[in-house]
């Protein structure tokens, strides 16, 4: 009867302890603070940007996944502090990873042109014209000084079928914010910087092909 019995606790024991651990994990993650979680908005382009419309009527657009730095290929919302200094921004996130939201937005905002016969991400069986190939090279809240949010993007238009760039340029815009201000105000201005850089690349690269 002992050993029946010890047998029994052991068997219950496994089970008990793992269900401890379950509740004391649960409970950790009930008292983290919430992240404030922010998108970026796709503007709508005016459709009579293109000179050449029967011919982009005809084009595919391919958009990959930008490239970025590792800081900024997550979805921290990236403080430029004094000198080499960073941080992300308290309690605060964007909806994805930085490099798939900037790929959505630019991928709508190249679509609400009404110039293209076809813009979509890689897997969605497009018959490739041109890749937008993209490089984040800035997208952050400028701590030092006045404040500013400041976003720079590398864009190059590689002709899909032989491989050589079209063209390439670099856009980028900065909105004075006080960086000390709240995290919707912070966000908003980065918002702005990046509508700012999207329509330029979308006039361009309608106006290139």
């Amino acid at each position: 009867m002992f050993f029946a019995a010890t047998e029994r606790a052991s068997a219950l024991a496994g089970p008990l302890v793992g269900l401890s651990l379950l509740v004391a994990g649960l409970s950790g993650c009930a008292l983290r603070p919430p992240s404030d979680t922010f998108d970026l908005t796709a503007k709508a382009a005016a459709s009579e940007m293109s000179a050449n419309r029967a011919r982009t009527a005809r084009l595919q657009l391919l958009v990959p996944a930008p490239s970025a730095i590792q800081v900024l290929d997550n979805r921290g919302i990236v403080v430029r502090l004094s000198g080499s200094e960073l941080r992300y921004l308290k309690n605060a996130q964007w909806s994805d990873l930085l490099p798939a939201v900037v790929q959505a937005r630019l991928v709508a905002g190249l679509e609400n042109t009404g110039l293209f016969g076809g813009v979509g991400m890689p897997g969605q069986g497009l018959a490739i014209d041109y890749q937008v190939v993209v490089e984040i090279r800035e997208f952050a809240i400028d701590a030092a000084g006045p404040g500013t949010a400041d976003v720079k993007l590398s864009v190059k238009l590689l002709d899909d079928r032989t491989g050589v760039v079209r063209a390439q340029r670099l856009f980028e815009s900065s909105v004075g914010v006080n960086s000390s201000a709240s995290s919707g105000v912070l966000v908003a201005a980065l918002d702005k910087a990046f509508a700012d850089v999207q329509a330029d690349i979308v006039s361009w690269i309608a106006a290139t092909l």
